[in-house]
Parts: structure tokens; sequence; C-alpha cells
């Protein structure tokens, strides 16, 4: 039989328990948010390349239509405003909005006409950082690659 004084009555945690376990619940909580958030840069990739895609097309048929390119003073706008010398102009434009949309960072996109890679048009995105190059999701996205 084991002496009063002996045993030992054990009640609540020590702290090193307490800092482990306050440890391993701030890793855990670390890795979940990195891999939210890259959800999230991932979701705006992809939202912005399918609005790359829709801008692509209209353009294409803007194109067909009215049988020449816009200029890029006209740029994306002609989607949505017919431009004066254009005739058989679709009712509500060319796309099913009334304003040319933006990139998912909330970036204006951007019209080029002839751009060096012999295309007779790209439409950019310039990613997460608005600016010219960068990698990963700075990146820029271009409508000849979404397609």
């Amino acid at each position: 039989m084991k002496n009063k004084g002996q045993r030992r009555l054990r009640r609540g945690f020590t702290m090193v328990e307490l800092m482990a376990v306050l440890i391993i619940l701030g890793l855990l909580a670390a890795v979940v948010v990195k891999n939210f958030v890259g959800q999230v840069d991932r979701g705006r990739v992809i939202t912005t390349k399918a609005s790359l895609r829709q801008l692509h097309t209209a353009i294409n048929q803007f194109h067909m239509d009215s049988g020449r390119w816009p200029t890029e003073d006209e740029g994306l706008g002609v989607l949505v405003q017919q431009p004066a010398d254009v005739q058989n102009y679709p009712p509500g434009g060319y796309i099913e909005t009334t304003e040319v949309p933006k990139d998912a960072w909330n970036h204006d996109f951007i019209f080029e006409l002839y751009p060096e890679t012999g295309k007779p048009f790209v439409i950019k995105s310039l990613g997460a950082d608005g600016q010219e190059g960068g990698e990963g999701y700075n990146a820029d996205l271009l409508s000849t690659d979404a397609n």
C-alpha cells in the first residue's frame, strides 16, 4: 500500500504541456492560413483567365461584325459602347455588363493592338501587383495564353 506521502494528486497541466499544445496549435493555424490564402490567390488567377477568354472572344466577334479591330484608344470600351463608324452593333454591346470588367485584383485590363507576339491583339492583366512582369501571382496574364 502506498503511503499518503507517496500519493500525489495531479491536477491540471504543467506549463511545459501547455506551451507544447500552444506551439502545436500555432503551427496548425499557420498551415491552414497559408493554404487558405493560396486558394484565394489561385481563385483570382482562374477568374481573371476566364474574364480574359470572354473579352478575347468578344473582341473577335467585334472584328467579325465590323471588319476591323478596335484601336488602342477605343480599347475594350468598344465592347460596351458603339463606335460611330460601326453598323449593326448588337443591342447591349458584346458583353453582358454595361462597363468593361476589371481583373480579380480590381485592376483594369490592358488592350494592345499588334503586340510583339505577332497576334492581332492581346488583352493583359498585370497580376496581383498591377505591374509589368513578375512571378507567381504577380505574373502578367495574357488573353492569348488563356485560350
